[in-house]
């Protein structure tokens, strides 16, 4: 997002403090999903030159339906400035996940699972990103999948991701989504790869030394990837320390072809 966009996000988020219905979260993702289907729409809401009273007036015609506190969450959002439309549904989408997860503390924990079971399942992958398959489909096939599985909220995200691609690998989506929903709940997600499964004291204790590095709260999620040979790799937002044994054979590896 540029930095115009950042700024109207922090600001709007501060719309998510109000009391929100537990729907509230599904509502402005339904709204994300709508507005990115309608150009016209999110051209007319993201236009950082137009008046926020016809913004505001806009919202109150076409989304009327939503529940007091979604539509107060909207109304926050198009009464700041963003870069551009694509960030402007990019940032509604960002405050629909913030709300689940105010609704559904568990939700970063879920999303993770649901992306790890896309990671392993080839077909999986090729049905819920396909391009021939109608946004429905996928919808169906997302509830037929996860059904008495996961929360409601849960499926609302993975449904809402599924179907709404937007270039994004669901995996990557299902990730990042994750990440959201837990800055949401006041922690961060770290991912953890390693060539052998971690004890549960040694999980423990990494997970307070990623503590005392960023200051707060760190739940670690194990991936197990045995061409690592040995080491970790450790993902934390953006932030990457590949401490693994083929990370030093590549480097080496490249040093003596230089």
């Amino acid at each position: 997002m540029g930095s115009a966009s950042r700024e109207a996000l922090a600001k709007a988020r501060g719309s998510l403090q109000g009391r929100l219905s537990k729907t509230a979260g599904s509502e402005l993702l339904e709204a994300a999903d709508r507005i990115a289907k309608a150009p016209a729409l999110g051209a007319a809401l993201g236009d950082a030159s137009a008046l926020t009273e016809s913004k505001t007036g806009l919202v109150e015609r076409l989304f009327g339906a939503l529940s007091a506190g979604a539509r107060g969450v909207l109304l926050a959002a198009v009464a700041e400035r963003w870069s551009n439309a694509d960030e402007f549904v990019a940032g509604v989408e960002e405050l629909g996940l913030r709300a689940e997860a105010l609704a559904y503390a568990e939700l970063p924990q879920e999303l993770l699972a649901v992306a790890d079971l896309v990671d392993r399942s080839h077909e999986l992958q090729l049905s819920l990103g396909s391009k021939l398959i109608e946004a429905e489909g996928k919808v169906s096939l997302v509830q037929r999948l996860l059904e008495g599985k996961v929360s409601a909220s849960a499926i609302s995200v993975v449904s809402h991701l599924a179907a709404n691609p937007r270039g994004r690998r669901l995996d990557a989506a299902l990730r990042e989504a994750a990440r959201v929903a837990a800055d949401q709940g006041g922690f961060e997600l770290a991912t953890v790869t390693v060539a052998a499964p971690l004890s549960a004291d040694q999980q423990d204790r990494l997970a307070k030394l990623l503590q005392r590095s960023v200051g707060r709260q760190v739940l670690v999620t194990t991936v197990i990837d045995p061409e690592l040979l040995g080491g970790v790799r450790i993902q934390l937002a953006d932030d990457v320390i590949d401490g693994s044994v083929r990370a030093r054979l590549e480097d080496l590896r490249q040093k003596l072809a230089a």
